[in-house]
């Protein structure tokens, strides 16, 4: 039987990473895992060397945003999804794919179920991909879910 005691769930707030919960959710309830909700904010600033002109102010930016994801991740999972008994809601500010492989190792997470398109665009052509990132990285089995494809679970 296989078992897995704890389930990560990187969340962006799009309706991928609501569908990822979805299945997250899903999964611990077949297999009494405890879920683990964590959106990363996207810090660039170490990426941008134009950032250090916004320098003075980008704690505070930060923060902002931190408290923004904190108040939006307290809204989830929607009633019903999982046991809030068996929840822990982090935000953390850094580079997502590599604080969600972090995060798995620290927690020791038996799977991370991520929405398959988070960025798109030009970020995707530039950054690519956080689930891609994820699944080449991470310490344990990843499911990656792409709405409108095969769905296993319903609405």
């Amino acid at each position: 039987m296989i078992e897995i005691p704890s389930i990560l769930v990187p969340i962006d707030f799009s309706p991928y990473g609501e569908q990822a919960l979805r299945y997250g959710c899903a999964l611990a309830e077949k297999f009494g895992s405890h879920v683990h909700l964590l959106h990363v904010v996207d810090d660039y600033y170490p990426f941008i060397p134009e950032a250090a002109v916004f320098s003075e102010n980008r704690d505070d930016y930060l923060a902002g945003f931190r408290t923004g994801a904190e108040r939006e991740l307290a809204k989830l999972p929607q009633a019903g999804w999982c046991p809030t008994d068996r929840l822990t809601r982090s935000v953390v500010v850094g580079t997502p794919f590599l604080d969600i492989v972090r995060y798995a190792k620290e927690k020791d997470i038996g799977l991370i179920v991520i929405g398959s398109h988070g960025r798109s665009g030009i970020a995707h052509v530039l950054m690519g991909s956080v689930a891609e990132r994820v699944v080449r990285k991470a310490p344990c089995p990843v499911l990656t879910v792409r709405p409108g494809q095969h769905e296993f679970v319903m609405p």
